[in-house]
Order: C-alpha cells, then structure tokens, then sequence
C-alpha cells in the first residue's frame, strides 16, 4: 500500500502545491484533487473519510446479507476536503461466488470514478445512453436515482452511473453478474448523515479492487 497521494485518474506520482503551482499536479493530467492513500476498513478509518467529505460517501445501508465493508478513499486534500469518495463493499454474489463493489461520488471532473469503472475519463456522460430508460435504480439518500450502463468497460465488471445530489454516483461490480444486485432497487446512505449507526458496520478485509482499480 503506497503512502503518499497519486493522481485519481492514472494513478501516477502528483507534485504538491509549491511555489510554482498552488494545485497539485500530475505529469500527465495537471491540476488534480490528489487520491489519498486507501484506508483499511475500520468504521474508525471511515470516519476519517467522512469528515472530510465535501462529497457523499455512498454506502448500501443495510448491507446485503453476508456483505461487509471492505475499504475507503477519497481524492482531496486538507485545503479542498475530498472532492470525491470510493467506498469498497464484499459478500456473496447473487449467482454464487464472491462479489466485489465499489461506489463512487464525485464532483465533475475528478475522474477517479473513471479509473475504477475502466474507461477513459473523466465523466461518465459520453458512456451514457440517458434517452433510454435507465437499467438500474437505487435510493440514494431517500431519492430514486436512476443509474445508467456505461458502456465500453471491461469484461470483467458491470458499471452503473449516474447523478445523486447534483454529483457523479458510479457503481462497478465485479464480476460482471455481480450487477445483477443493482436491479433489487439498492437503498444507499450517505455515511455523512449516518449518525451512530455506522458503528455497527461490519468490516472485512481490504479490498484488492479498491487499492488498483
């Protein structure tokens, strides 16, 4: 596990703010909201990515039966507060086997949701087919949200996205049929309103998934 900040697109070495630049900046992409390094799952750990969030951080709550949390990370730093979130959960697949998922918030731009769903970023629009109905809906924060497929990723992962709360929501599933859990109208939290209740969250071991998109 890497200690120091990267860039959420490519996942490259950034360069502090200094005296030629007052961002962060990335070789390759220029100004970014730096990743922080993933933070094992502790409902400890989460609270720190809560409490910086300036972001929702997405969480299905409850958790599908036999799920656990399985890490967090947010793109930001102390100045900005992070600018978007990943939160890792794990349990059995709908058709057998383990199941992996990763739900992102993110404002315009960040493109760390991108990096996990596979695609070239920053935002999911281009990958959206928004004139049909929606394939997948969830409850975010006690709204319906439409999630749409994105297309062109992986063959080894489903992806879902679309707008919670006027940000990006994506959702990447491994394997691809793990998706299916997207079609059973998920109920999702942002933790930021959690209250004590995060504190009966279960807590596996880090997700792979979540370290290298």
């Amino acid at each position: 596990m890497r200690g120091e900040p990267s860039c959420p697109k490519c996942g490259g070495r950034v360069r502090a703010p200094g005296l030629f630049a007052d961002s962060w900046q990335c070789a390759v992409h220029g100004t970014v909201h730096p990743l922080q390094p993933v933070i094992p799952p502790s409902v400890e750990a989460l609270s720190v990515v809560v409490h910086r969030a300036q972001v929702p951080v997405w969480m299905p709550w409850p958790l599908p039966v036999g799920w656990l949390f399985t890490g967090a990370a947010f793109a930001g730093d102390d100045r900005s507060g992070g600018r978007a979130t990943a939160v890792a959960c794990s349990g059995p697949g709908p058709l057998g086997g383990m199941g992996e998922m990763v739900l992102i918030a993110e404002e315009l731009g960040v493109g760390l949701g991108a990096r996990y769903a596979g695609v070239d970023g920053p935002d999911p629009g281009p990958y959206l087919s928004v004139e049909k109905p929606p394939q997948a809906k969830v409850l975010a924060a006690g709204r319906p949200t439409p999630l749409w497929h994105v297309s062109g990723t992986p063959d080894d992962r489903a992806v879902f996205a679309g707008e919670a709360l006027g940000l990006w929501l994506w959702a990447v599933v491994w394997p691809e049929q793990t998706g299916l859990l997207m079609y059973d109208e998920l109920v999702l939290t942002d933790l930021r309103d959690a209250g004590a209740e995060v504190e009966l969250l279960p807590c596996g071991a880090l997700s792979p998934r979540i370290l290298e998109p």
